[in-house]
């Protein structure tokens, strides 16, 4: 069993870091909010420590999941950054969704450090991390991955190591661009069924077993069809990850329509109030224009 620091408690590292702490690693969690930190060792056992540096010192592993690129940076090099108390050969694993540039320029800090730095973005939503079920994407030196994948495997139902610095990022991006124009057609298909008076569990239960069928139709469909969107991934998460996707795809040459249309509909849920609705609230814009 390894010697493993967690940073950042939010919905995801939360049940995370419980998941390393129940297959037996020895757990040190830090959060910003302190209270946060001191609730998960109350529940889970394991030590909480005042500063991400404190949480690294000694650790084989460092995890973070924390908000956005500026995070990120604090949490790896601010003034207790946990790269000044890693121990050189020790790897520092990144869950946070952030662009591809952040996550290379922080590999090469970390390499100064004697540390291996890799990009190992999620997706599953709060029930996967929940439920130890998430599709971990990686990027980074090969060696580093395959010492921190066992461990990653606390939580992971499918880790993969895509290539470089950074190929875990931009295999993220892949998945929110996917995930933007699937739950616009999904919204538009049940808001297109109760519009035309269907029944939209008989709706569902046909079409989801054909070509039709995802991941959000069967989990979030009778959520949309109730209204109920006060839980799971945050629009405001979501805009922020597509600008990624969106800035990336200008630097690569990749045209990306749908998801910049997408991306202006969730402005829209914004401008309801649904900052911190689930994605799947696509649907209430479409109930509002009517």
């Amino acid at each position: 069993m390894a010697k493993v620091a967690f940073l950042g408690l939010g919905v995801m590292g939360y049940p995370m870091a419980g998941h390393l702490k129940a297959a037996g690693h020895e757990v040190t969690v830090y959060n910003r909010t302190a209270a946060k930190a001191e609730a998960w060792v109350a529940e889970h056992g394991g030590a909480a420590a005042a500063t991400p540096r404190e949480a690294a010192q000694g650790a084989d592993f460092v995890m973070s999941c924390v908000g956005n690129d500026d995070d990120l940076r604090e949490v790896c090099l601010g003034k207790d950054g946990a790269f000044k108390g890693m121990k050189t050969g020790s790897v520092f694993v990144d869950h946070t969704t952030v662009s591809a540039a952040v996550t290379r320029e922080l590999s090469g800090e970390a390499a100064g450090h004697g540390v291996a730095f890799i990009d190992a973005p999620i997706s599953g939503g709060q029930a996967g991390a929940e439920n130890g079920q998430l599709s971990v994407m990686c990027g980074g030196d090969e060696a580093a991955y395959a010492k921190a994948e066992p461990v990653i495997a606390a939580y992971a139902k499918i880790c993969r190591r895509l290539g470089e610095s950074g190929a875990g990022q931009v295999t993220k991006m892949c998945n929110q661009i996917a995930i933007a124009g699937l739950v616009q057609g999904l919204a538009e298909s049940l808001n297109f069924a109760e519009k035309a008076g269907l029944d939209i569990p008989a709706v569902v239960e046909v079409i989801s077993q054909g070509a039709a069928g995802s991941w959000q139709m069967a989990n979030r469909y009778e959520t949309m069809a109730k209204n109920e969107f006060e839980f799971g991934f945050a629009v405001d998460w979501m805009r922020k990850d597509l600008a990624i996707c969106l800035k990336t795809g200008d630097e690569i040459g990749a045209s990306l329509p749908v998801t910049a249309l997408v991306d202006q509909f969730y402005k829209d849920v914004q401008a309801m109030g649904g900052q911190r609705w689930d994605t799947s609230s696509l649907i209430a814009r479409l109930r509002k224009l009517g």
